[in-house]
């Protein structure tokens, strides 16, 4: 579930294994480049930390943040 904190939206998504967590941000990727809009994330094992801010708008959580995490809750 997605949390808006620091002016960002977080969520954290713990897969089987590495494999299934990379396979994640490999079909995200796709997605935030189709979107031209890209997460900050980070990857140990078999965790993703995802954290969504519009940095044009003065690093705050706009429309397009809502709508990346609508299309990476898809993905999970």
């Amino acid at each position: 579930m997605w949390k808006e904190e620091n002016n960002k939206l977080y969520r954290k998504i713990v897969f089987k294994n590495f494999s299934e967590a990379f396979a994640f941000m490999v079909q995200v990727a796709i997605e935030a480049e189709k979107m031209d809009h890209h997460p900050e994330w980070k990857n140990v094992y078999n965790t993703v930390e995802i954290w969504l801010t519009t940095h044009t708008a003065g690093d705050i959580v706009t429309e397009k943040d809502r709508k990346l995490a609508q299309q990476i809750d898809k993905l999970v």
